[in-house]
């Protein structure tokens, strides 16, 4: 992975800038953060921040919707964006000679994106049929990100569903989409980074000659959405048409990403220790040795790692034959957790998954899209993108002692257990 120094300054109207030079491929990526994701859209709104980033796309203050794909497309380029738990991105990756065109195309519709009744209605559609193909109509649609938040939460934002009900999505105006614009979407609310094959100087006057006039808003108030953690075993079951065999899901509560973050590294090491690869202790018992599952998986975020504030949630997951219940798959997951609880995992065991994480983000950071959207996803998160740079040495000094500790807070009496149930054309 390239490491860079990192230029950063801030605008007169409160946008927050990344540069980070590479010269080393003559191309450069550009990404808008937006301190706005599925936990701040307003209750009755399920869905809207995705909705939201639809509508970026449909044109602008200049340009007519499809001229963002034609611009960046003509120029050999490449474009996206995503919405979050904590944060909404946009990137463009193009040659660096078009460095210019991508920060004039965020900048346009940083300024105003083009709000209509023909776009909103149009991107609703589009939404709905994203929900159909990703949700409702394929096996385990949700699982578990949708379905697992409800029975680990109680508050709206940490439990209610970020893809949108299609009720609060076809209710959602115009009015709803420019106080949402207006609250969320000013510059002091994100972050630019550009990455790559620039100069410093240049990038920098390019950057306050396309963003210095967008005009300054108030940045929001982000309110907390820190809620208790269970004090018993919640449970939930929710019943899957599409499901060919039965699968559980168990949500633990994990250390704040920003403001712990080596136990929540500890987490990561953890999933990987429990569940990643064949060798993996989980992976032996239940799919080998006994064997109870046909897959099983643990992983922090629901979305990934790193990708949202605290609170957070550690996830396994297992699909298994009807013969197997509930409780056996419990047991033995209880049961290797306590083991790790009692005795930390050995040098070797621990060392394969510190150095499988490493290779994994030197190998991720490498390419230059992802580097361009964890700068800037880091620095919006934790105030510091230079994160980026050391998070492999940071998972490689993990300690086997910190793993246990780690095992020792995922406990029965303060977790949430979902049952997918096989419903009419699954299995019976």
């Amino acid at each position: 992975m390239a490491v860079s120094e990192l230029h950063k300054f801030t605008l007169d109207n409160g946008l927050r800038v990344v540069l980070a030079p590479d010269p080393t491929a003559p191309v450069v990526g550009v990404s808008v953060h937006y301190d706005v994701g599925f936990r701040s859209e307003p209750e009755g709104r399920t869905g809207f921040a995705h909705l939201f980033e639809h509508l970026m796309f449909q044109g602008s203050e200049s340009l007519e919707k499809l001229a963002h794909f034609r611009w960046v497309q003509s120029s050999g380029g490449t474009f996206n964006g995503s919405t979050h738990p904590d944060y909404t991105d946009y990137f463009e990756v193009l040659p660096s000679a078009a460095l210019e065109r991508a920060l004039f195309l965020e900048a346009d519709r940083m300024r105003a994106p083009k709000l209509t009744q023909e776009n909103l209605a149009n991107q609703i559609d589009v939404v709905k049929e994203e929900i159909r193909l990703n949700v409702l109509n394929r096996p385990y649609g949700g699982f578990p990100w949708i379905l697992l938040p409800p029975v680990l939460y109680s508050t709206f934002p940490n439990a209610h569903n970020g893809y949108g009900d299609f009720t609060d999505l076809e209710q959602a105006t115009l009015d709803d989409c420019a106080a949402f614009f207006d609250t969320y979407y000013a510059p002091a609310n994100a972050v630019l980074t550009v990455a790559g094959d620039l100069d410093v100087d240049r990038t920098r006057e390019l950057v306050h000659k396309h963003f210095g006039d967008v005009p300054a808003r108030p940045k929001p108030q982000r309110p907390s959405f820190a809620e208790p953690r269970p004090t018993e075993e919640l449970r939930g079951t929710h019943v899957d048409p599409h499901a060919p065999l039965p699968a559980l899901a168990v949500g633990y509560r994990m250390p704040d990403p920003v403001n712990e973050l080596d136990a929540y590294l500890a987490n990561l090491v953890l999933a990987g220790v429990l569940a990643d690869s064949d060798s993996s202790r989980l992976q032996q018992r239940l799919v080998h040795n006994e064997p109870l599952v046909t897959d099983i998986s643990a992983g922090a975020g629901l979305f990934g790692p790193f990708e949202a504030r605290d609170p957070d949630t550690f996830s396994v997951t297992a699909i298994h034959p009807p013969e197997t219940s509930t409780e056996q798959v419990l047991d033995a997951l209880d049961a290797e957790l306590d083991a790790l609880a009692t005795t930390p995992p050995g040098p070797e065991e621990l060392a394969k998954v510190t150095a499988r994480w490493s290779a994994a983000l030197h190998s991720d950071h490498d390419r230059l899209v992802s580097r361009t959207l964890a700068l800037g996803s880091l620095e919006l998160l934790h105030g510091d993108a230079g994160l980026v740079y050391v998070l492999p040495e940071r998972m490689a000094a993990v300690t086997a002692e910190q793993v246990s500790e780690a095992a020792k807070a995922l406990r029965p009496d303060s977790r949430a257990v979902l049952v997918v149930e096989p419903g009419q054309g699954g299995a019976q």
